[in-house]
């Protein structure tokens, strides 16, 4: 759900930067321009950052008596808006399944028409939180939702097959009825399942907490466990980023996986059975520790991609595993630690200059904020949910050091209090102090600005899309973006004192000394009491097909072959290959798929041109035979041979 859906990382990116133009067409000689001449006087004699305030900063800020009004209003609207997206009786979204969460109703210039496993689960987050803080008539919402990913585990897709190993959880979208979507993308995506995991155990917690602890174990803990093997077993390999654009390791991913681990060890233990792979959480938390490079938060690491490294996702990373009885200093990096403070303000500031509607405004006030500055998707512009996610970001920091009742300002962390608190120094605050006061409401009014700015860009009827003009501010990309609505309302329960229940930081098990990157084999079965199907499989064996085969940009390629697995010669069935590893000295194409052990079969290769022209196939059909049951994993290695494409140009 609104993401760059850019599955190629050899593409380049350019920034763009536009300039605000100002004209006038005032007559010198009026009475009218000298009193303004007068005013501009006044205001440069108190001070040139006053001048700066009246004119940028205050355009998109708004009273907080205004706030009070819009942030209860649009919340209604907010939630209601993803309320519409969700099948089967969703307004905006005829034809979606029972429990399926749409990105967007827009269907084209971007077509977002599909369900995203990471986004379906925050929006589901948002709900059973809404749910908790008392919206009973959310309850079938939920339980639609987890019908429909109990049967969507099983789904084979692209990924590969739920059985024997899991591989299909880690398949980022589907058609809004659930069933598969076959055509090229950044596969896998493994925050998904992390995501879906804890929505489920938060819901499963309030289940156990109000007398139906059965139901909790044995319907919906055999979803979670699958989910929770999944994140066991493959968080230590690579995968694509929340933006889909970015094959590496993700902070956000791996921040959301060790919490999925940490709290599924507290349901399992409640609920008498077990976790596979949830032993593997302080590797998690070792591996967390190393995204941060001295100054900031690199968001993607393990990764090529020519950028600085600072990104939105670390700052949606923090807010998605918030923890209110959390102390600052967890390694879990809430948003009150010191890291994840002086990583804002670096994240902020890169964005001060990159949009004309952030120009001018001061440091201590909010701007609107993107997925980082090097984007081009659309024209790279500010997300509405971004822009809410920073001012979340902030109460969620205020709401711990109040709890906590007291705030540690370091060396680390001092550059981002100077903005908002200039007399501010390293040192210790107790509650009790008029200094502690007073900074907490200087990062609460900078909490609200960013909600203003939100607020300016917001069309009259409420309606979020997924982004909004670099330049002008108007709404733009998908219209009426699921993910948006549900971080306006996640912004809404901080701004007014709402927090969801601790998952338990206080109580983690330690990071080892030195990380050693092991994993858990998971175990995986139909959770049939949620509605999955019965499915079983054959013998099989996981192999992996590399070809060498340089493309252009649009351009992609299947794996089409004789067997049910490979689509059975049926072009619109081959298996989509991934460019993840493609670079300039190895233009490579792969997917790791499970075929049944010892069948032979013959295959090729085919070329999935853009602009609607037809396939090209290779000049010649390829045979193997998968090792017998038993047989270690095999990988193919071969090298495009035949005819090559032309971008149509379209």
């Amino acid at each position: 759900m609104g993401s760059a859906k850019d599955h190629k990382d050899h593409k380049g990116a350019s920034s763009l930067r536009f300039d605000r133009k100002v004209s006038t067409d005032t007559d010198p000689t009026s009475w009218s321009f000298q009193i303004l001449l007068a005013m501009v006087f006044s205001v440069l004699f108190v001070g040139v950052t006053s001048l700066f305030y009246s004119q940028a900063a205050a355009a998109p800020g708004s009273t907080s008596a205004n706030l009070a009004s819009f942030i209860p209003t649009e919340r209604t609207i907010a939630l209601k808006g993803a309320l519409n997206n969700i099948g089967p009786n969703g307004s905006a979204v005829p034809g979606a399944g029972a429990g399926f969460v749409v990105a967007s109703p827009s269907k084209q210039d971007p077509d977002y028409f599909f369900t995203w496993s990471r986004d379906a689960a925050l929006t589901m987050k948002m709900i059973v939180d809404e749910f908790i803080l008392g919206e009973s008539q959310l309850q079938p919402y939920i339980d639609d939702y987890i019908h429909s990913q109990a049967v969507l585990q099983t789904t084979t897709n692209p990924s590969g097959t739920f059985l024997p190993a899991g591989l299909g959880l880690g398949e980022p979208k589907y058609q809004v009825d659930g069933s598969r979507f076959n055509e090229a993308w950044g596969r896998p995506q493994r925050d998904g399942p992390a995501l879906r995991a804890i929505t489920l155990i938060t819901y499963s917690n309030w289940l156990a907490e109000n007398g139906e602890k059965e139901r909790a174990k044995n319907v919906i803990w055999p979803v979670i466990s699958n989910d929770l093997s999944y994140v066991g077993q493959y968080w230590n390999q690579t995968g694509f980023d929340l933006w889909e654009e970015v094959q590496g390791s993700s902070f956000f991913t791996i921040q959301n996986q060790h919490r999925s681990l940490v709290q599924g060890a507290m349901l399992a233990q409640s609920l008498g059975v077990t976790c596979t792979g949830c032993d593997q959480a302080p590797e998690l938390l070792c591996f967390l520790q190393k995204f941060w490079n001295g100054k900031y938060i690199v968001s993607n690491i393990n990764a090529q991609t020519g950028r600085s490294g600072l990104d939105g996702n670390s700052i949606l990373g923090p807010i998605s595993i918030f923890d209110i009885d959390a102390v600052c200093d967890s390694p879990t990096m809430q948003p009150c630690h010191s890291r994840s403070l002086a990583n804002f303000k670096a994240l902020i500031d890169s964005f001060r200059k990159a949009y004309g509607i952030n120009n001018g405004i001061p440091l201590n006030l909010g701007v609107a904020v993107g997925r980082y500055t090097e984007d081009t998707y659309m024209g790279g512009n500010p997300w509405y949910l971004l822009t809410t996610a920073a001012a979340e970001f902030l109460y969620d920091a205020v709401a711990q050091w109040k709890a906590r009742k007291t705030l540690v300002v370091d060396d680390t962390s001092l550059a981002f209090f100077k903005d908002l608190y200039t007399s501010i120094t390293v040192r210790t605050y107790d509650s009790a102090s008029d200094d502690f006061t007073k900074i907490m409401d200087a990062i609460t009014a900078y909490a609200d600005s960013f909600v203003a700015v939100a607020q300016k860009y917001t069309p009259p009827d409420g309606s979020l899309a997924e982004q909004f003009n670099r330049n002008t501010g108007a709404p733009l990309s998908a219209k009426d973006l699921t993910w948006s609505y549900a971080a306006f309302v996640t912004m809404a329960e901080r701004h007014d004192g709402q927090y969801p229940p601790s998952w338990g930081t206080r109580d983690i098990p330690a990071p080892p000394s030195t990380c050693s990157g092991t994993s858990t084999p998971g175990v995986y079965a139909p959770a049939t009491a949620a509605g999955a199907p019965n499915v079983t499989t054959p013998c099989q064996v996981n192999v992996v097909f590399n070809v060498n085969a340089s493309t252009y940009y649009g351009e992609n390629l299947v794996i089409t072959g004789s067997t049910e697995d490979l689509g059975s010669w049926n072009i619109a069935s081959a298996l989509p290959m991934g460019s993840g590893g493609y670079t300039s000295e190895r233009p490579l194409w792969s997917i790791s798929t499970y075929l049944k052990a010892g069948e032979q079969l013959t295959y090729k290769y085919a070329r999935q041109e853009n602009c609607g022209q037809p396939y090209i196939y290779e000049s010649q059909d390829r045979t193997l035979t998968v090792p017998a049951c038993g047989g270690k994993a095999i990988t193919v290695e071969n090298a495009w041979v035949g005819p090559t494409g032309n971008s149509g140009n379209c």
